[in-house]
């Protein structure tokens, strides 16, 4: 089982905006207009095709510059000055102190009946990873990050445990950094082995089922220039055996002639493959390769890479198999998504048996938990799990290991061809998939929220899952797979009372007249008469979807009056892959437009009026925040 602990996509406001915003509405405070800092203007014009653009703060992206650090250190100045004069400041500190201090937990991820999870206990930097030896055993400390820094800027970026349950390979990252240094701890002892694996960067974790050893993904130790900020190329696929230095770990898989390429190795949950998702920046395109380890108990590291899809033509995400059929989740063909089973005997795109059709809802993510295929999908931008289940009798590879490929002669056409002059090529066996898949039943959600991690592998029990929401934290669940039961694993307690707020979902128009989903939460019967202060938020790039999410800085506003609203623009991944690309390229005016309808809406729905409506963008926020401003600047 892999496990990256990662933090969710943030949804806080930026604090500075609540804290003046809120005290404005609140107090009603009158001062005479900031002097801003003066931005030099300079005379970089760029000629784009014959079309000349000026640039005049091209010198701002040069961030070592002294004028860029003296321009940076006079904002900061004026705005703490600003923020310092705000009477409510110290309340509202003491109020989100109270609200952040809370328990919060991960889903847990389970290998040889020893449960790992992370746990934070309120106001700590970094969360601890904790173990237990049974799921009513008591838990241990494993790995506490915040006693590798004084100041917190050491984090985990990814964990795996053995197969057995022994090994613990972990990443740390530095003050943000994407750079990660690899280390393997013995869950026994609680101590760290010699091995430090160091040049780390977009990478995963996952163990071969002999537990000597695990694949991580990273690049050469860069020879010059500024080795934290030089641009990356040539990633590569490499396998660490434990006890061994990082100078004879086994290089597994690499691509010169493709430069810009990222590697990542995960291996089925039978043993027997590694899977190679293939990527490119971030493009949601990828490929898909394997390698047959032969035997999970004395796994063939060397043996020839596959290429089983090798064309960029849609998004293909592994699932699970059963055997030598395949599982892919893909949007080829179905912009929603859906589930094909390829057999890797015979995967010729007209082999392809789809068993889990594309919905009306848009399929996010799929994983295998006991006999199910676990769907997870987005219906109108909040979550809904389903379960589907098939017959394993039509499913199952019967030939004994070792003979399941064989070398073939060169086959120029062959999609199997790999990087060297005699390309492996499998035998068809013409394997019947009988694709009669069914929807099994759907997971019992508490409301309309996100689920988020879900931890489970084929031939479990249960399976773990996180649910939150706008007025709720994160809370795990478990799911019996054999009685179908649910119920509350890990629960965090705060000081707020959800059950005097709410959460509607509205849907307004767009410029162009597509309906757009918006979520807005305030507390349960305030009027609509334009008086209420909102923060409206939204992202619309990336394929992100910005679903329900718990922020104790979100509570602190709305207990102060304020309405929080999100709307899910085009650009997101809410309705599957043409919403995403609804919103991008020549197409991203929609984006604005989008957010644009969604103010003109809570105004003329008085859930607010001009004066009393702010907005705010995600990690592409200034884009979208200052085009929108730019052209519906009365709005705001």
């Amino acid at each position: 089982m892999r496990h990256n602990f990662r933090t969710s996509h943030l949804r806080v406001p930026v604090l500075s905006l609540l804290l003046s915003f809120a005290a404005t509405m609140s107090a009603q405070t009158t001062s005479a207009p900031l002097a801003y800092p003066a931005a030099a203007r300079g005379t970089q014009v760029d000629d784009y095709h014959g079309t000349s653009i000026a640039d005049p703060y091209r010198w701002l992206e040069d961030v070592d510059a002294p004028a860029t650090k003296a321009w940076v250190e006079a904002q900061n100045r004026l705005t703490d000055a600003f923020l310092a004069t705000i009477p409510e400041r110290p309340a509202i500190k003491a109020r989100l102190t109270t609200l952040w201090n809370y328990a919060r937990y991960s889903a847990p991820f389970k290998e040889n009946g020893r449960y790992f999870y992370f746990q934070n206990t309120g106001l700590q930097n970094q969360s601890v990873l904790l173990v237990q030896d049974g799921r009513n055993a008591p838990s241990r400390v494993l790995l506490d990050p915040n006693a590798l820094s004084a100041d917190g800027t050491v984090a985990f970026s990814g964990t795996a445990a053995s197969d057995d349950g022994h090994y613990l390979a972990y990443s740390i990252s530095t003050s943000g950094s994407d750079w990660q240094e690899l280390h393997v701890r013995d869950v026994n002892t609680g101590r760290d082995l010699p091995d430090t694996v160091k040049w780390v960067k977009f990478s995963g974790l996952s163990w071969t089922h002999d537990n000597k050893g695990f694949f991580y993904s990273r690049y050469d130790e860069p020879t010059s220039g500024n080795k934290m900020t030089n641009t990356n190329r040539n990633h590569k696929l490499y396998y660490h055996r434990v006890d061994r230095p990082q100078s004879r770990d086994e290089l597994v898989y690499d691509r010169p002639d493709q430069p810009d390429w990222l590697f990542d190795g995960t291996v089925t949950d039978d043993g027997q493959y590694l899977i190679i998702t293939v990527s490119q920046g971030t493009d949601v395109r990828t490929r898909l390769y394997f390698i047959d380890l032969d035997n999970p108990g004395k796994p063939q590291i060397d043996n020839p890479v596959v290429r089983l899809i090798d064309k960029l033509d849609a998004e293909y995400s592994f699932v699970g198999n059963r055997g030598t059929n395949f599982y892919v989740r893909t949007d080829r063909n179905a912009p929603k998504g859906r589930i094909v089973a390829i057999s890797i005997d015979n995967p010729r795109e007209e082999r392809w048996n789809t068993i889990i059709p594309e919905s009306k809802d848009a399929l996010v993510s799929a994983s295998t938990a006991g006999d199910d295929i676990v769907g997870n999908y987005l219906q109108d931008a909040h979550s809904s799990v389903r379960f589907f289940s098939g017959s394993r009798n039509d499913q199952r590879d019967q030939r004994p290991r070792g003979q399941r490929t064989q070398q073939q002669p060169r086959n120029p056409g062959s999609v199997y061809d790999d990087t060297s002059t005699a390309p492996l090529v499998l035998r068809e066996r013409g394997q019947a998939l009988g694709g009669g898949f069914t929807q099994r039943g759907e997971l019992p959600l508490p409301g309309i929220g996100t689920v988020g991690d879900i931890q489970g592998r084929q031939g479990d029990d249960e399976m773990f899952y996180s649910f939150t929401s706008f007025l709720n934290p994160t809370t795990i669940y478990r799911f019996d797979l054999k009685s179908r039961k649910n119920e509350i694993f890990r629960a965090p307690k705060m000081v707020f009372d959800p059950t005097s707020y709410e959460t509607r979902q509205v849907f307004y128009t767009s410029k162009d007249g597509t309906r757009v989903p918006m979520f807005i939460t305030a507390k349960k019967g305030i009027q609509l008469d334009g008086t209420n202060p909102t923060l409206l938020y939204a992202y619309g790039g990336f394929n992100i979807s910005i679903t329900p999410a718990f922020s104790a800085a979100n509570v602190a506003w709305m207990e102060m009056g304020g309405i929080y609203a999100v709307a899910n623009l085009r650009g997101g991944g809410e309705y599957g892959k043409d919403w995403h690309e609804g919103g991008m390229l020549a197409k991203k005016q929609n984006v604005f437009d989008d957010f644009i309808a969604a103010a003109q809406y809570l105004i003329k729905e008085k859930y607010t009026s001009t004066p009393k409506l702010a907005i705010r963008g995600g990690s592409n926020g200034g884009l979208l925040v200052g085009a929108v401003l730019t052209q519906r600047p009365e709005l705001f």
